[in-house]
């Protein structure tokens, strides 16, 4: 057997009328979703055209340029140009060296005016300045050892084979042997050693002397000391200068020269006055009624 339901047509009617408003729920609520899914496409849309823009160097319209007068323009090109100059003003600046002029002749002043260089000519003044004058004396090598020789003769007068020769002949056999030896590079006789040499001799060689081998180890004693003193090398060897039979004198007379010539050693090469003064006295050695030519 079977069972039969039976439905009311109030009951039918309500269920179509459920199932219209059921429908239309759905319906509102499938429109509400696609609308606000609308919404957020088109807000993030919006969000990223704004950031776009936002990215995007924002350049203002130039302002339209107006032409000014002549005279403003010249105002501000003279203001420019003042503003330039004081600001490599304020810049450090190296110094620049600048050439020291001369004196000019006729008491002309140089003054600096404007950058240039110009001359003002001074009143004369009855006070004047005299710069002393400078003396220039030249000689040559061969000379001052002739002068030095004609020196000895004179001081040795007891001495009469005595000749200027002889003692250029004692002065060079030592500078030649000690370059053949090896002991120097160069020779020691200039013109300035030869002067060293006359300051020595001129205080330690006595007119008393009357031995040529007296003579000779008294010079040669000068002459050691004047290339220990002057020379280019650090040492030298004694045997050159020194006579066997006369060492101890030679000591002896080292010392004393050297305890009563240190000081006039130093100030020769420290004072141009002074080595100027001993130039010109050694200079005036020399014998004018000699003939002979300088070598």
């Amino acid at each position: 057997m079977g069972t039969v339901l039976s439905i009311s047509p109030a009951s039918k009617k309500a269920s179509i009328m459920d199932g219209e408003v059921a429908g239309d729920g759905l319906k509102n609520d499938k429109s509400l979703k696609r609308h606000s899914m609308f919404v957020s496409l088109s807000w993030k849309k919006l969000v990223a055209n704004s950031a776009k823009k936002s990215a995007k160097k924002v350049t203002p319209n130039p302002l339209p340029t107006r032409e000014l007068p002549s005279s403003q323009v010249a105002q501000l090109n003279s203001e420019n140009i003042r503003k330039t100059h004081q600001t490599e003003e304020k810049k450090p600046k190296a110094p620049i060296p600048v050439p020291v002029p001369t004196v000019p002749k006729q008491n002309n002043e140089a003054v600096v005016q404007n950058g240039r260089l110009s001359t003002v000519q001074k009143q004369p003044s009855s006070l004047s300045l005299v710069s002393p004058r400078r003396i220039v004396i030249q000689a040559s090598t061969g000379e001052l050892l002739r002068c030095l020789g004609d020196f000895m003769c004179r001081r040795c007068f007891k001495l009469k084979e005595l000749n200027s020769g002889e003692v250029i002949l004692w002065f060079r056999n030592i500078d030649r042997t000690l370059l053949l030896q090896g002991w120097q590079d160069q020779g020691f006789i200039t013109p300035a050693n030869v002067v060293f040499v006359y300051l020595l001799c001129e205080d330690t060689i006595a007119d008393s002397v009357d031995s040529p081998a007296e003579l000779q180890g008294t010079f040669q004693t000068c002459l050691y000391l004047a290339y220990s003193y002057m020379g280019n090398e650090i040492s030298y060897p004694l045997k050159p200068f020194m006579i066997e039979s006369n060492k101890d004198v030679f000591w002896e007379t080292s010392l004393r020269i050297i305890n009563r010539m240190s000081a006039k050693m130093l100030q020769l090469n420290a004072d141009p006055h002074f080595f100027t003064e001993v130039f010109q006295d050694l200079k005036n050695q020399r014998d004018t009624s000699d003939s002979n030519l300088d070598r």
